[in-house]
């Protein structure tokens, strides 16, 4: 099986051809300010490529979980403005996702024109389990880009959905992959298949339920695998340490006792943990440690021996896979685990490491602290996808674009 990939459809030729891109602007707001700006700038590329080839570019994106109807808090007004500044051309934003507005528009465009649908989660049948809800969504979309369109998937963030805009629009077009996914899938497959040892995973997060499947796919392979984050009180719970009020998973207790058991040789977890006494920036703050465990307040972040030792592992890897911060980063007080284990990372990066950011939180959080992208030999914009990815999951939208070679 192989996928074909935008070079290959530069090289049919767009000029004059109206493109479907779907890409991944979920970005983080703060009210109608972007917070984050990443997934723009990871998804010009692939757009520019286009409007250079002179393409009629049509991009597809979600902002948000809105309810399947439209949400002006979560318009894509300011992306479509951001996305302007990264072209260098106007991109002009849909009053609707395929109603009369975006037909209009679309008929419209000349060669290498930008349009941006308003978020397509304002249409209840993107994210519909009914087949044909989606399809018949799937086939207005195709409609804005005619008989001799091209969808290019390069929204590597919801390639692990079923949803019309990422898996049935590839079965009514011809289909290629973006740069984006592209390198995001030749950086996985190193990952899973071709990586240096020492291996070294760092997860984090508030919950082990949602990365459960990648520690158990990934502990067998790995050296080292280092958990931070509220995901680490249930495992400290398991070992038989009360937590307080930190965030803990109850019904995953057993679980952990039994990851510990089969994987306590490759886990890593916390010796000391920064508990505060409420959840707030300005809260007071003691040190507690793992084995004695804390009856008051709650956790929120590792402490500074355990920092010491992750950061010390972390060092010596030479493939290194980070998902997740180790504290409420958000917080400054409580941003040294995560600001601790990044700059081992870059240390690490920096004497020959191969390192990966895994997206979401933890890219939020290397941008937070300062610290700049090149400084990881790659920052994930996938987060879920590329969790699903490494457990070993077929991805509906990756799937979707293979072809019989």
């Amino acid at each position: 099986m192989a996928v074909r990939t935008l070079e290959d459809l530069l090289a049919e030729g767009v000029s004059g051809r109206g493109v479907l891109v779907r890409s991944d602007l979920n970005v983080p707001l703060d009210g109608g300010t972007i917070t984050d700006p990443g997934r723009i700038i990871a998804s010009a590329p692939t757009i520019a490529k286009l409007v250079d080839a002179g393409a009629k570019v049509i991009i597809t994106a979600h902002l948000g979980r809105p309810k399947g109807e439209p949400d002006p808090a979560l318009s894509l007004a300011p992306v479509a403005a951001r996305l302007s500044e990264e072209l260098g051309r106007n991109v002009q934003l849909a009053g609707d996702v395929v109603g009369s507005d975006a037909l209009a528009r679309s008929e419209g465009l000349t060669d290498g024109d930008v349009l941006l649908l308003e978020n397509i989660r304002f249409d209840a049948r993107e994210t519909s389990k009914d087949d044909a809800e989606r399809t018949k969504l799937a086939k207005a979309l195709v409609e804005l880009v005619g008989d001799d369109g091209a969808f290019v998937s390069d929204g590597f963030g919801v390639v692990h959905r079923k949803q019309a805009s990422v898996y049935d629009v590839a079965k009514l077009l011809p289909s290629y992959a973006g740069s984006l996914v592209a390198t995001e899938v030749e950086v996985l497959k190193k990952l899973t298949s071709d990586a240096e040892r020492p291996y070294a995973v760092v997860l984090g997060g508030s919950k082990v339920s949602d990365k459960l499947g990648v520690i158990q796919a990934l502990a067998p392979k790995v050296d080292t695998l280092v958990i931070g984050g509220g995901m680490a009180f249930t495992f400290i719970k398991a070992q038989g340490s009360p937590v307080g009020s930190s965030l803990m998973q109850e019904d995953m207790i057993d679980t952990c006792k039994g990851l510990l058991e089969q994987f306590g040789d490759v886990i890593h977890l916390p010796r000391d943990i920064v508990v505060a006494s409420e959840f707030a920036a300005d809260a007071d703050t003691s040190i507690a440690t793992t084995a004695d465990g804390f009856t008051e307040g709650m956790g929120l972040d590792i402490g500074p021996d355990t920092v010491d030792r992750f950061a010390a592992v972390l060092r010596g890897a030479k493939t290194i896979f980070w998902n997740g911060p180790s504290g409420v980063f958000e917080f400054e007080k409580f941003a040294d685990g995560t600001r601790g284990v990044a700059e081992a990372i870059v240390e690490a990066t920096r004497n020959g490491a191969y390192s990966v950011v895994g997206g979401g939180d933890s890219a939020a959080a290397v941008r937070a602290l300062g610290i700049p992208d090149e400084a990881f030999s790659h920052i994930s914009t996938g987060g879920g996808a590329s969790l699903e990815y490494l457990e070993g999951k077929e991805l509906p939208g990756l799937a979707v674009l293979e072809v019989q070679s």
